[in-house]
């Protein structure tokens, strides 16, 4: 038993080094978020409390409220999802990964029709804010964090 454990515990050394590596997957939040500027911000929701100060730099508001959002957990870097409110829809189709973050296709419905298609790339280390159309008095924001 002896010499056979000698010759198992090198075999299954080298298995194990040997072995891909398992990489963890990633939660992705997809927000729908209205900016405006009003006399008495409610308090960020708690998913902006992190870019909450850049928020607030970049666009100028003072009050930024999520009117639709989503997780997904990407296990491939090729999944798909979908974040809604009332009015609006942001599809986003992961199209690859790599060590920087992912390459993604957006498309901004409201209600049926396509307000915009564009392909941009989301970096693990920050998000991802484009400008959407005028709501109102304020902006609509697509806002995808990996978390």
């Amino acid at each position: 038993m002896g010499r056979l454990s000698a010759y198992l515990i090198p075999v299954i050394a080298l298995i194990i080094c040997a072995a891909p590596e398992v990489k963890a997957a990633e939660t992705v939040w997809s927000g729908l978020v209205i900016a405006e500027n009003v006399a008495q911000p409610q308090r960020i929701p708690p998913e902006l409390t992190r870019i909450e100060g850049s928020l607030k730099r970049f666009f100028g508001y003072n009050q930024f409220q999520v009117i639709g959002q989503s997780q997904k957990t990407l296990k491939t870097g090729q999944e798909d999802w979908l974040a809604t409110s009332k009015f609006f829809g942001l599809h986003v189709d992961a199209r690859g990964e790599s060590e920087a973050g992912y390459v993604l296709n957006l498309k901004l419905y409201k209600e049926k029709e396509l307000l915009l298609e564009t392909d941009a790339k989301l970096s693990k280390r920050s998000p991802l804010v484009i400008k959407g159309p005028q709501i109102g008095s304020g902006q609509l924001l697509l806002v995808l964090v990996v978390q």
